[in-house]
């Protein structure tokens, strides 16, 4: 006898523990926040406007800055990621500009720049928030110095990461950070820049 699921089977056990987790029951707390210092390492990446550029220069804002690691064809935690994002740059507004957005994908292999484009084409993204891909090594490089390396795309978790000022540390959001939790890190900067 096959012990194994189907993948109907499998598909209803993935949907119920999703549903009877702490974000389902109405965790309010959102993500686990801590912070940390981390050394951004001499990679080249491609913008999703083909621009070859370094983490290190595009880092290299006094903006606050949001980075997140993701992948297009993800239909897990990217997506949740990617919409968070999309809901907190409509909360800005006009002071949308104010803020620096960065998404790495940790799969390089398939996502070109204009899979890229045309992926943040789809959640709205404005001039402040650009996707970047690179090469498998490059991109490796990023994820394990930023803490969010796991071997493999599929076993990536949510994380969000927030730098409120070039002179402060980073603010690591580890589980499915609120638009809320986001915007109470960058408020006093964004209001400052006005």
């Amino acid at each position: 006898m096959n012990r194994c699921p189907s993948g109907t089977a499998l598909l209803m056990i993935i949907v119920f523990t999703a549903l009877s987790g702490p974000m389902a029951r109405g965790n309010e707390t959102g993500a686990k926040r801590s912070t940390a210092e981390y050394v951004v390492p001499q990679v080249e990446l491609v913008r999703d406007d083909g621009e070859k550029v370094t983490l290190q220069n595009e880092l290299r804002d006094d903006r606050p800055t949001l980075m997140t690691f993701i992948f297009t064809s993800c239909t897990s935690i990217c997506p949740i990621i990617s919409q968070t994002l999309a809901k907190f740059q409509d909360r800005l507004g006009k002071d949308r500009d104010h803020v620096h957005m960065l998404s790495i994908s940790i799969d390089p292999e398939q996502d070109t720049p204009a899979r890229l484009a045309a992926y943040a084409k789809r959640l709205h993204a404005g001039s402040e928030w650009h996707h970047y891909t690179g090469t498998t090594q490059a991109v490796i490089a990023a994820a394990r110095a930023f803490g969010v390396y796991r071997g493999d795309k599929m076993n990536h978790a949510p994380v969000i990461l927030v730098r409120p000022a070039a002179d402060k540390p980073w603010v690591r959001f580890d589980g499915f950070a609120t638009t809320d939790q986001l915007f109470s890190e960058v408020r006093r900067e964004v209001a400052a820049a006005r």
